[in-house]
């Protein structure tokens, strides 16, 4: 079942267009989300969250449009990436205090669980975090309101081997739980690792959306990993 559908999305820019993008995300799934910087996946996935507002087509989740729904919808879902800048000078426990009233649904026992699990003092501040343990706040915030779907643009940027070695861990046991994961990175070998379905952008056009079994076998060569499949095509679309 498709629980995200996103629908010839248009969105143009002075020097980049969004060109018909459409894909969908099956429930229970771990969708990987490749492309080059400036392909596009960023300028989709703030589309999916009505952060920019598509010069047409439409966006839905669990069959309802976003459009109308936004509020219902984003109780629903978790964002999370590597570029959000919270208030520096207060601390994790000050903003979890304002964050947890915006959702009703909550989950009071899934934040101290992840809050140890990612190794994070309440008592710190943004601005006294490393990159990688920022990146595991965003986490901590999406994942403590029991979201049904996780978007997730570069969430293992900056972190070091083992720490994404165990949000990989995560992500599988989330995805064993019935949560749907979009995973937007550059990092290709994580998707080799934990994606079932790959979606593939380059300059603003969806080039496939399938499963990553699919994606070897009809664009990749003999005994190529994904990286070196997808390597191969962004050199040859180049050439």
């Amino acid at each position: 079942m498709d629980i995200v559908e996103v629908k010839n999305v248009c969105k143009t820019y002075p020097g980049f267009q969004l060109k018909d993008v459409s894909f969908s995300l099956e429930e229970g799934k771990i969708t990987g989300f490749i492309g080059r910087n400036g392909a596009g996946k960023t300028t989709s996935i703030k589309a999916m969250l009505n952060l920019i507002h598509p010069d047409s087509g439409r966006i839905s989740y669990f069959e309802m449009p976003l459009v109308g729904n936004e509020a219902k919808i984003k109780q629903q879902i978790g964002y999370s990436t590597g570029t959000v800048s919270w208030y520096p000078r207060k601390t994790i426990q000050e903003i979890v205090s304002v964050t947890r009233t915006f959702y009703s649904n909550w989950d009071e026992d899934a934040y101290h669980r992840y809050l140890t699990m990612f190794s994070l003092d309440e008592g710190k501040k943004p601005m006294e975090l490393s990159e990688g343990m920022k990146v595991k706040f965003n986490l901590l915030l999406a994942l403590s309101h029991r979201a049904e779907v996780l978007i997730l643009d570069e969430p293992t940027s900056g972190l070091d081997p083992f720490s994404r070695d165990e949000l990989l861990e995560l992500f599988q046991t989330l995805k064993e739980h019935g949560v749907t994961i979009l995973f937007s990175t550059h990092i290709i070998t994580d998707l080799e690792r934990c994606a079932d379905n790959i979606i593939y952008i380059s300059k603003g056009e969806i080039l496939a959306a399938c499963s990553k079994k699919t994606f070897l076998h009809d664009y990749g060569q003999l005994h190529e990993s994904l990286e070196e499949s997808f390597l191969r095509l962004e050199r040859e679309a180049r050439a």
